[in-house]
């Protein structure tokens, strides 16, 4: 049974067909640059790829041209899409509507696209791929959407609340929603799988570190907090976004730099992050290219991040009333030893200890990289967002 995936963006398309008999992949790619020039990228399970330019005006061409890629030509995988069961797409923000999967109707994707205000680079996107989706799919296949915000509806009020006046949430939905929930979720049940025991028993804290970064207390394999909040804009410092500043802050700059709301929205979402504090690049691997050269303003911004993400550590320990495991995931939490070294230096005392060794030659691997003695276990799982998504969907298809 063939599953196909996707992730839909304002320009881009990303996909992944699963064969859910073994959970492997198929085939994936990317049409990139939708309403401009286009390109696709497609590499079939045994290396076979397509890399070509193309016209994508909307995300219909899009969909039409990831059929062919999947159904024609040298790097086909399938002789039609009769041989997929079902589609699963990705939707950053389902606020307090969507706590679950669920089947994608015209209304559903109304109120996707209803949200758009609360995620404006997504979720209106996201409802204009589905529609063209439905144009493109066999209208009998089964398509599902899985929201990012789902996991993160378990937050207790106290955590998702603003000191704002209580209007704010009544009017205008204003709250901590949380994202990277499907990340969160997969990687955490992972965890317990290797470590043989019941999600439901565990105290955990899950950093899924990249571009964007977002971390988690999972207690008993539910978030009971998180670090992003209304926007993907709060919690650690990211790739070009500020992460938390006070408020006052914002104001007293954009006065300063005599901006309007959404050129200031711009400059803590585009330009602040590694961007804004090291002036060089938004990419973790240039910051730790630049430390190594002496650069004191690159390693400022890796300083911010690794002690952003030891406060987070010991405040969900507390929120939680203890920890047994922290997991790193992620583009940065898989691949960058000295992140997580640094995170969790000098947490002896919290019951953390580090396997030095082991930490450094892991990279993009499940590894448990604690001593044997720490009494908090820490781990590396990858995240595998696809793979709960086609997951998810065949669940709620009943396949």
């Amino acid at each position: 049974m063939k599953i196909l995936v996707i992730n839909a963006g304002s320009s881009s398309l990303k996909y992944q067909l699963i064969d859910m008999d073994d959970e492997s992949v198929i085939a994936k790619g990317n049409c990139e640059r939708i309403g401009m020039d286009g390109h696709i990228t497609h590499k079939t399970f045994d290396n076979r790829e397509v890399s070509e330019d193309c016209s994508f005006p909307t995300h219909t061409e899009a969909f039409e041209r990831v059929v062919k890629a999947l159904t024609e030509g040298d790097a086909a995988v399938i002789r039609s899409m009769d041989e997929i069961a079902a589609v699963g797409h990705r939707i950053v923000q389902g606020a307090e509507i969507f706590d679950k999967a669920t089947i994608v109707t015209d209304e559903v994707i109304d109120q996707i696209d209803g949200l758009a205000e609360l995620a404006p680079v997504h979720n209106h996107p996201h409802a204009l791929a589905l529609r063209a989706c439905k144009k493109v799919i066999p209208e009998y296949v089964p398509q599902v959407v899985v929201f990012d915000t789902a996991f993160h509806q378990t937050m207790p009020e106290k955590a998702y609340m603003f000191g704002l006046p209580y209007e704010c949430y009544e009017k205008f939905h204003v709250r901590k929603y949380g994202f990277h929930g499907t990340s969160h979720r997969f990687v955490s049940r992972a965890l317990a799988k290797v470590m043989g025991k019941n999600v439901e028993d565990l105290k955990i804290v899950s950093c899924h570190l990249g571009n964007g970064s977002s971390i988690t207390a999972v207690n008993g394999g539910k978030s009971v907090d998180t670090s992003m909040g209304f926007t993907p804009l709060d919690g650690v410092i990211m790739g070009t976004r500020s992460g938390c500043v006070d408020p006052s802050a914002v104001t007293f700059v954009q006065k300063k730099l005599g901006l309007d709301a959404s050129e200031m929205s711009e400059y803590l979402n585009k330009k602040s992050g590694f961007l804004g504090v090291s002036g060089i690049s938004s990419d973790n691997r240039d910051l730790d290219a630049a430390i190594k050269d002496g650069n004191k303003r690159a390693k400022l911004a890796g300083d911010i991040l690794r002690y952003g993400i030891k406060k987070y550590i010991g405040s969900y320990a507390a929120v939680m009333n203890g920890l047994d495991a922290v997991i790193f995931t992620g583009g940065i939490g898989e691949n960058a030893p000295g992140v997580r070294e640094d995170a969790c230096k000098d947490m002896e005392f919290f019951g953390i200890k580090l396997d030095e060794k082991l930490n450094a030659e892991t990279k993009g691997q499940l590894a448990k990289i604690s001593t044997p003695d720490s009494k908090v276990e820490v781990w590396v799982v990858p995240t595998n967002e696809e793979l709960l998504i086609a997951r998810d969907t065949k669940e709620l298809c009943g396949l």
